[in-house]
């Protein structure tokens, strides 16, 4: 009683579901527990599709499902129908969801190879998270240019937030791209985890295993070995040979079945072919990000090297303004010592006063002459 009080209280979410049959689409609303029961799923699955939790993009591949988890698409793909996860309470609203459901069936009444369906969903969920990535990142790339090149030409500080916000939009953007190459590239990089994506094949291999084992020498017989009755006296030997007959079937039986899963696993060329193809979509976009970053690095390269060159030159100028205080201290010296009130035989003359002028303003400018040729050979000032 207290578990179906507990399955009752817990939440329905909305799915959009894609029959891979008819391709018929509907809107249902599941629990965590069904979802969980009826595709063996963990829970931690599930919190990846949650639209509440903001997961990396994760594509996780279990026995009876893919879980995807691409941006704006969080679904659930197994080999007879797909699972779309809706963000709001109700499917039936437009939204990125809706319009990836219409490319399923889009795909599924066109499709002209023999994909399984979990391909085709899976095809059709990275088709639309490369473009909408590479959507992102052609807007990012129309705005950051010619904001880089107003910065270069016009160093100002709305210029500088402006780059500085565009810088974050593209650290996040550069995040999210190299999270979906990743998980591509380990996909493509090992082979078994390209074999579990085989759903179809699975399911096949599972279903005549089955129907093999359950019934493997006709009505009444049964893989295990017969035993002879306790008390039973000498096996006659027509029961040596159906029992020889039976355990050379359970083995044939085992057999075809490893053999069909080690096929299953050797056979992964268009799961290769897809997963490379889309792989070669995002690291162009990813290699556009890294573009954009190392212009973005050499415009902050160039600007602090023009700002090291005024901070330089603000520096020359001080130095020669303290070299011209300088000058000035030692002309206020010989004034402050012609300022004393003590008698000087020098005051009586006439012009006296125009020849200290004359040589104290002459030796000013020799010795500021002197200081600039010393800066100039030390190459501190570029005179």
């Amino acid at each position: 009683m207290n578990i179906a009080n507990l399955e009752k209280k817990t939440p329905l979410h909305s799915w959009i579901r894609v029959e891979a049959s008819t391709g018929a689409s509907s809107c249902v609303s599941l629990d965590k527990v069904t979802i969980m029961r009826q595709y063996n799923l963990p829970s931690r699955d599930l919190r990846l599709l949650d639209p509440l939790l903001a997961y990396p993009s994760t594509i996780v591949s279990r026995e009876k499902a893919i879980v995807l988890n691409l941006e704006n698409i969080r679904c659930i793909i197994t080999a007879d129908e797909l699972l779309v996860s809706v963000e709001g309470l109700s499917c039936n609203a437009p939204g990125l969801e809706w319009q990836y459901v219409e490319l399923v069936k889009r795909r599924l009444a066109s499709r002209s190879d023999n994909l399984p369906f979990e391909f085709i969903a899976l095809d059709v969920a990275l088709e639309e998270t490369c473009d909408y990535l590479n959507a992102l990142t052609a807007e990012l790339e129309i705005e950051g240019y010619p904001l880089l090149d107003e910065l270069i030409s016009r160093i100002s500080t709305l210029n500088l937030e402006r780059v500085r916000r565009l810088k974050n939009r593209l650290v996040a953007l550069t995040r999210k791209v190299q999270k979906v190459r990743d998980e591509i590239e380990n996909l493509v990089d090992d082979d078994d985890d390209m074999a579990e994506l085989y759903l179809t094949r699975k399911k096949h291999s599972i279903e005549s295993s089955h129907s093999e084992h359950g019934n493997p020498g006709g009505p009444g017989l049964s893989v295990s070995a017969p035993t002879s009755p306790v008390g039973s006296p000498i096996r006659t030997s027509a029961g040596q040979k159906k029992m020889e007959r039976n355990f050379s079937f359970a083995r044939s039986s085992r057999h075809e079945s490893s053999r069909i899963v080690e096929t299953g696993k050797l056979n992964i060329e268009e799961a290769g072919m897809l997963l490379e193809a889309h792989f070669v979509v995002v690291d162009n976009t990813l290699n556009k990000l890294i573009t954009l970053k190392g212009y973005i690095d050499d415009t902050e390269d160039f600007i602090n090297i023009q700002l090291d060159n005024v901070r330089n030159q603000l520096i020359q100028v001080d130095l020669l303004l303290s070299t011209a205080s300088f000058i000035v201290a030692i002309l206020g010296v010989v004034v402050g010592i012609f300022g004393m009130n003590f008698p000087v035989p020098l005051f009586d003359k006439l012009k006296a006063f125009y020849w200290v002028l004359g040589i104290s303003g002459l030796t000013g400018i020799v010795i500021f002459c002197v200081f600039l040729w010393y800066f100039k050979r030390r190459r501190l000032i570029p005179l």
